[in-house]
């Protein structure tokens, strides 16, 4: 049984309607915080909102000027919303690219700056940010997923910096291959890339240098959320959590 460790916390979770999101908000209601679930799918927001009781914010983080001068009454953030575009650099379009940085390195900072003032003021507030093995490493193709993953990274340490002295920690979880939508419409863009089956693209690309050879369940991601957002973890900032390790090569 989990723990009601959150009763009276206020929690914000981005792309909370299904995958990696869904699974979080599940994870933060049963342990007593209000959720509200923020997605750009108004339906599945809402859908998601009611089963844990909590409050939908149908909103398009694509849109970043509309949070300028956001202001956020939060205990926890959960900087999670994702998308993915494969491309090479030298055909990737910029409009394209531009998208991926609005949505995974612009939002997150201002949902930062919105909610720290009120974390600040009650000397307590955690953020998590869903960040990638992408954000250690690169892969072809995925430029844009590449560089606001690593600017995520970069932005959670120096959030982590400023705000141990108000009591807020900042710290990202960085999972391989999850078994979401998102993942599968990777995967189907992959296979249509490389000219292989969807299986292979899963063997020989996703799995190839992961330690565990299955994709990983939201679950499991989101119960590393719970713990880094609850008080047993007061203590740990500025990390980057693996969620699915990769093999690490020999030196010679």
């Amino acid at each position: 049984m989990t723990d009601q460790d959150l009763g009276g916390r206020r929690a914000l979770v981005t792309g909370g309607a299904s995958g990696i999101g869904l699974a979080c908000v599940h994870e933060l209601a049963a342990r007593g915080a209000h959720v509200t679930v923020a997605d750009v799918d108004a339906e599945l927001a809402r859908a998601a909102a009611n089963e844990v009781g909590g409050t939908a914010w149908v909103v398009d983080l694509n849109e970043t000027h509309g949070l300028d001068s956001l202001t956020l009454d939060i205990d926890i953030l959960i900087n999670n919303a994702g998308v993915q575009k494969i491309a090479s650099v030298a055909s990737f379009d910029p409009e394209q690219w531009r998208m991926l940085q609005r949505v995974m390195l612009e939002a997150p900072f201002l949902l930062i700056r919105a909610a720290l003032p009120r974390m600040y003021e009650r000397r307590w507030g955690r953020i998590v940010n869903l960040s990638s093995v992408h954000g250690r490493k690169a892969s072809p193709y995925k430029s844009a997923y590449v560089a606001a993953k690593h600017g995520l990274e970069g932005l959670s340490k120096v959030t982590a910096l400023e705000g141990a002295s108000h009591g807020v920690t900042s710290n990202c979880v960085s999972p391989g291959y999850v078994r979401t939508p998102f993942t599968e419409k990777q995967i189907e863009d992959q296979a249509v890339l490389h000219d292989i089956d969807e299986d292979e693209v899963v063997d020989r690309i996703m799995l190839a240098d992961m330690a565990i050879k299955r994709l990983i369940d939201p679950e499991d991601v989101a119960s590393l959320v719970g713990w880094l957002v609850s008080d047993h973890a007061r203590s740990v900032t500025g990390a980057s959590w693996a969620a699915a390790q990769e093999r690490r090569q020999p030196v010679t």
